[in-house]
């Protein structure tokens, strides 16, 4: 891919400057820099040849000019050779489906001028444009033959709420925009703003272009992954078809729809469990149907498993039950008895494999890297003809793609080293401690100054992810590099809520996030740290975004030994945040014991502006002005108590962002080096 070189805006390049003030110059360009944010490349949603042979994938790169992420699409085989671009230019192409015959790619582009489906017959190049349609297009599929595509498209709700007849408007004259009704109880979605009435349906259409076809109707939502039937009659999907859809976070059933003759469109509903059904995938043989479930225990975590139902026999069997995970992307195996999926464990990923029996194995194991800016367990893996492709990178460099085919792995791509390979980069070690609260073992890890001497004392950064229910690893982190690199020790863990410790260890934060519990598992991790001999107890620093910002908020209410703070996108007042953001629907039922009016107290006691009036760390807020998961009214609120109470404070508003603050390159450079110049002041 093309490197392009920047400049950066004056207002970075000064703090950068100030954060720079130890390093020499001539080393300085060793060392990972804010520009070379905009320089990072990485490889996801790998996709395997019906032969095993090839594998496409997505190379997303930073655009310079544009402040974007640039996806074409690569491919080679997959012994590692003939390695080469597919489809590749300022356009987006993303989304590749190989056809069942593997002649064909299908996959989704811009170059329309909104997102299309293409086909492309890879012996020639030549490539046709499929579809002509106004909404975006999701889980593109092809039928077993190969005739036709089913995909996932938005269609509006031809519904009025009210019937208001407005006087005319004189010609010429400029009036306001009209208003806008809002009746749904999903009305809103951060990074979409107040959504227009809509719901999701399937649609087919012939491989080589024509009309779209809808088969599914209703005020419901169809979609998911979709998956045909061997003989091409029907189609598999999630959905729950009921009129309280909207209130049921976590319910939803497997069904079928007639593709051809008389009956097209006639569904059947083939699951009805409590609880959700979701990802439905046909075996090779087309007589069994594996999903995966979830029940619907009002609890904030519950592990998905993999099911398996027999089409004819219409019995039905839980294959993973006994394994303490979820597990997600079902792939068959061609023999028909066993299946592949992935799951976190200890802050990696693992590519599974279990047979309808219930034998399980581990057949690739270490996957992430598919995230820039901080280190979460997240990883892509495809399989076809057995050969396993997946997404795999380290601490030191983003993901690549690697095959595992016939007991080998094979590294596809190598993305990063021509501006990896020339810079001196933190090393990130593990650490496992006990919490102090009740001896619950916690693992983390930390980043070491690059040129590190122990014979020094370094400042340290804890660093809390988000979720809660999510977890961090040992992967590349842009912005922990970028801490690292000017000079701190920098510590993160996943504390008790984190996933891939099991379910038990995700529910120790159940109706207690945040609070005294997580808050320890952090302390003691820094105690541990300190423990080493490396680190200043006197230049502690802390910052974490949305779970980890409310965590931040919540630890200099309790303690004061943090010289500095920044806490992005938080939530500190619990009461206003459920019924202002876009999540309180899934939020309320599962992470609370009830509504806010009726359990104030409760709400109380988790907010972190009930512990401002012990608050005497500097801090810094910073929150995207169009973010709806967490609102900025939250950040506005603990900014005016933090000054009504004299603390030395600032808001950073990011205008135009959603809850991604750190979702543009200039935007996550923005963020880092705001966080360095504000534990810089306070040295």
């Amino acid at each position: 891919m093309k490197r392009y070189t920047w400049l950066l805006p004056l207002v970075l390049l000064s703090m950068q400057s100030v954060a720079n003030e130890q390093l020499e110059p001539e080393n300085s360009s060793k060392l990972f820099q804010a520009e070379d944010i905009f320089e990072l490349e990485y490889a996801s949603s790998p996709q395997v040849s019906p032969d095993g042979k090839w594998v496409i994938y997505t190379r997303r790169s930073h655009d310079v000019m544009t402040d974007g992420t640039r996806s074409n699409l690569w491919m080679a085989r997959t012994d590692g050779s003939l390695h080469r671009p597919l489809l590749s230019g300022k356009k987006a192409f993303y989304g590749a489906k190989w056809s069942p015959s593997g002649d064909r790619v299908a996959y989704l582009s811009n170059e329309e001028g909104r997102s299309q489906l293409y086909v492309r017959w890879v012996d020639t190049g030549q490539t046709g444009v499929i579809t002509n349609v106004q909404s975006g297009i999701g889980n593109v599929t092809w039928s077993p033959d190969g005739t036709q595509i089913a995909f996932t498209m938005s269609v509006a709700d031809t519904d009025r709420p009210l019937s208001v007849k407005m006087p005319k408007r004189p010609k010429g004259a400029k009036w306001s925009e009209p208003v806008q009704y809002v009746t749904k109880a999903r009305y809103q979605a951060d990074g979409a703003g107040i959504l227009e009435p809509k719901f999701s349906h399937i649609f087919v259409v012939p491989a080589e272009g024509g009309t779209p076809r809808q088969l599914s109707h209703g005020n419901y939502n169809h979609g998911g992954t979709l998956a045909w039937s061997a003989n091409a009659e029907h189609i598999y999907f999630s959905a729950y078809r009921n009129d309280d859809w909207e209130y049921q976070t976590r319910e939803s059933d497997i069904y079928s729809v007639k593709v051809k003759g008389d009956n097209a469109g006639q569904m059947t509903q083939v699951t009805n469990k409590p609880g959700g059904e979701y990802g439905p995938v046909i075996s090779p043989d087309g007589k069994k149907l594996a999903y995966v479930s979830i029940d619907n225990k009002k609890l904030a975590y519950r592990n998905r498993i993999l099911e398996v139902l027999d089409l004819g026999t219409k019995k039905n069997k839980q294959i993973t039950a006994d394994i303490d995970n979820s597990v997600s992307g079902l792939k068959w195996s061609e023999n028909n008895s066993s299946l592949y999926y992935q799951m976190t464990e200890r802050g990696l990923i693992t590519v599974g494999y279990s047979t309808l029996s219930g034998r399980h194995m581990k057949i690739v194991e270490g996957l992430g890297g598919t995230t820039i800016g901080r280190p979460y367990a997240f990883a892509n893996f495809d399989v076809d003809a057995d050969v396993v492709a997946y997404t795999k990178g380290s601490a030191q460099r983003p993901a690549d793609i690697f095959v595992r085919r016939k007991g080998k792995d094979f590294q596809i791509s190598s993305l990063n080293e021509d501006l990896l390979g020339h810079k001196t980069l933190a090393q990130v070690d593990e650490v496992i401690y006990q919490s102090s609260i009740d001896g619950e073992e916690i693992q983390g890890w930390y980043l070491l100054p690059p040129n590190f001497d122990k014979t020094k004392k370094y400042p340290l950064i804890l660093e809390i992810h988000g979720g809660p229910h999510l977890a961090y690893g040992p992967h590349f982190s842009a912005e922990m590099q970028r801490f690292a690199a000017e000079g701190y020790v920098v510590f993160y863990d996943n504390h008790r809520g984190s996933t891939g410790y099991g379910e038990r260890f995700a529910l120790l934060l159940q109706n207690k996030y945040s609070s005294k519990w997580d808050f320890a598992d952090h302390m003691s991790g820094v105690d541990a740290m300190i423990a080493k001999g490396f680190v200043d107890p006197d230049k502690l620093y802390i910052t974490g975004g949305s779970a980890g910002g409310i965590a931040s908020a919540y630890a200099i209410g309790l303690t004061d030994r943090f010289k500095a703070a920044v806490v992005a996108k938080p939530v500190i007042n619990w009461i206003s945040k459920v019924l202002t953001a876009d999540s309180y629907l899934g939020q309320i039922p599962f992470q609370f014991p009830g509504m806010p009016w009726d359990n104030f107290e409760h709400y109380w006691e988790r907010s972190p502006l009930s512990l401002v009036g012990n608050v005497t760390t500097p801090t810094m807020l910073i929150t995207g002005e169009n973010d709806r998961r967490t609102p900025i009214s939250e950040t506005e609120q603990f900014y005016q108590a933090l000054k009504l109470r004299k603390v030395d404070t600032i808001m950073v508003r990011v205008p135009g962002s959603p809850h991604g603050i750190a979702g543009k390159p200039s935007r996550m450079v923005a963020k880092i080096e705001n966080i360095l110049a504000w534990f810089k002041k306070y040295q």
